[in-house]
């Protein structure tokens, strides 16, 4: 049985090794994969040593002591947060030995084909199709698009509709494609932000080799559901200190800027105060319940939680500063690896954030998901559910 005091002397191992002044980011990183400190509940061969989850801050924490580099988990998020549990849970073992390690260094990024302009909110309508070929391999046709990090990514884990005669959620497979296959096609969505943080991906002929799908032919939608799942914690339930996330920079602006302050906005920062330390608690707590297993439904209500504070926080802050926080700072058009809430200016936040209630799943869909897996309600009617997806208006 691993316990913290063995995974204090594997990471001590790590260190005399590989001393992190002396040793590249990229050497350092796969040397702690080899060694399963990556994530030490992993199974062994994989950057895990079979241990609890909730022994992975002691690794952590030993390592920041000592000054390590880490894989920059804000750039590679998709891969570390989505891809590499569905890969874990459905993948072969030449898959997980494949795609695991690159994925945890850093090597390659991963991004997410699954909306689509006609399936959105209703994901399972998703029309992009692969057709199987003689020799077992697939060629996909179709359109993704909200896509984040495609102009940067190696991966992408893809879902495509192999079978439009049975119901739509029964004729999905999962698929992991390579971006730089011919036919990947990825173009700048420019968002209101004035960033193309987003991109739109046209698949035209796109060949995949039967060996990069992902579960069983047709089993697609279960498989998904690992990573939608992920994907909701992931957004909604990250690890923040008190006053991390957007109302650390409002809260500031109140200490900094007593001038601005009114009775009002003061009212109103305290409530969303004490609902950001709540929501960010909770996260806590979900963080936990995972060390027991698979992320449930919870992670729909954290990221609720999360896309609502945000819209409301930003629009405070924008209040707080009156004119000032009418001005934005630079419209240029830029593609950025990532997004970053608390580096720009209240503007952007403000602008930033109505996305969220969007991506990952909108807040429509997860109030129905809480509604009816959580809270036990009954489920809306649904005139689809027996139809043939060809068959469906579209």
């Amino acid at each position: 049985m691993t316990d913290a005091a063995e995974l204090k002397r594997r990471t001590a191992q790590l260190l005399a090794a590989h001393p992190p002044a002396d040793t590249g980011t990229t050497d350092f990183l796969k040397a702690r994969f080899d060694a399963g400190l990556a994530w030490v509940h992993f199974p062994e061969g994989l950057g895990g040593l079979g241990a609890p989850r909730s022994l992975q801050v002691v690794v952590d924490a030993e390592l920041a002591a000592a000054g390590a580099p880490d894989n920059d988990p804000r750039r590679i998020g998709i891969g570390l947060g989505m891809a590499a549990p569905t890969i874990l849970r459905y993948g072969t073992e030449e898959q997980k030995q494949r795609f695991l390690r690159p994925l945890w260094v850093g090597e390659e990024v991963w991004c997410q084909l699954f909306s689509e302009p006609g399936a959105g909110s209703d994901l399972a309508a998703l029309g992009t199709r692969a057709v199987r070929e003689d020799g077992g391999g697939w060629v996909v046709n179709g359109q993704k698009v909200w896509t984040s990090s495609a102009h940067v990514a190696r991966w992408a884990i893809l879902i495509a509709r192999t079978d439009p005669d049975v119901p739509k959620h029964a004729g999905i497979t999962y698929f992991l494609c390579d971006m730089t296959d011919p036919g990947v096609e990825v173009r700048p969505l420019r968002q209101i932000t004035g960033e193309a943080e987003f991109n739109e991906v046209f698949l035209t002929d796109v060949r995949i080799p039967d060996s990069r799908r992902l579960g069983e032919v047709g089993d697609g939608w279960r498989v998904a559901q690992t990573t939608l799942n992920n994907e909701r914690v992931a957004i909604g339930g990250m690890r923040l200190p008190r006053e991390g996330g957007m109302i650390g920079p409002v809260s500031k602006t109140w200490r900094e800027r007593p001038e601005l302050r009114t009775h009002d906005l003061h009212q109103r920062l305290l409530k969303l105060w004490v609902e950001a330390e709540a929501a960010r608690l909770t996260g806590e707590r979900l963080r936990q319940q995972l060390v027991a297993g698979q992320p449930g439904y919870e992670g729909s209500g954290m990221k609720l939680a999360f896309a609502r504070l945000n819209q409301e926080i930003s629009g405070l802050e924008v209040e707080l500063l009156g004119p000032e926080g009418l001005l934005y700072d630079d419209w240029t058009m830029r593609r950025p690896e990532l997004v970053d809430f608390t580096g720009r200016e209240a503007g952007y936040r403000y602008l930033r954030s109505k996305g969220n209630s969007i991506e990952g799943g909108t807040s429509e869909v997860l109030l129905n998901i809480v509604a009816e897996r959580v809270l036990g309600l009954p489920s809306e009617p649904r005139t689809d559910k027996d139809v043939a997806w060809k068959d469906l208006a579209r």
